[in-house]
């Protein structure tokens, strides 16, 4: 009867050490998994500042500028403005 009682205790206490390293990896695991949200949070919202930053910095108004200013361009007059039709689909290469 004591042989089957210490086999049951032992059984109990590897349980129990499996139940607490269990936890312990799934609370890791959480925790990392919010640092990693909020990492993904930060990137989003720089994401969106890059967006917003490229969109001004592409708007027509200011390359417009920048070209008769730096570059010394200009927009061609409507009369020199050809349009080039495109060519038939079966003719493409």
């Amino acid at each position: 009867m004591t042989r089957i009682n210490m086999f049951m205790l032992g059984l109990l206490v590897a349980s129990a050490l499996a139940l607490v390293t269990a936890q312990h990896k799934a609370r890791s695991f959480f925790v990392e998994l919010e640092k990693e949200q909020e990492i993904a949070r930060a990137l989003d919202v720089e994401w969106g500042q890059l967006r917003l930053e490229q969109s001004t910095w592409a708007m027509h108004s200011r390359v417009e500028k920048i070209a008769a200013g730096s570059l010394n361009m200009r927009v061609a007059a409507a009369r020199r403005i050809q349009l080039v039709p495109p060519l038939p689909a079966s003719s493409k290469p």
